[in-house]
């Protein structure tokens, strides 16, 4: 569900809570708002910025071709749906 501005509460642990817009991928959502996440290729092909979702959920734009394990994401090529609560890996 959306806020009243058609946004999404994205809760990043030990950091900061930001907004996501649900029609940017979640890595310029998170770049806009001046948060360093590591990342290569934006096409879910290096899995550089492979991060941690411990609540939400989002939609892929495109199939990740790097692997991830079940409680991961790919920032650079999903969008989330809800609201997230995640975990950036440095």
């Amino acid at each position: 569900m959306t806020d009243r501005d058609n946004t999404y509460r994205i809760d990043i642990v030990d950091t900061v809570t930001v907004t996501a817009s649900p029609d940017k991928t979640l890595l310029e959502s998170l770049e806009s708002q001046q948060i360093d996440v590591q990342y290569h290729c934006r096409e879910g092909f290096c899995g550089a910025c492979r991060t941690t979702l411990l609540e939400g959920e989002v939609e892929y734009t495109t199939d990740p071709l790097a692997f991830i394990d079940d409680d991961e994401i790919l920032p650079c090529c999903c969008k989330p749906t809800n609201h997230l609560k995640i975990k950036l890996g440095f």
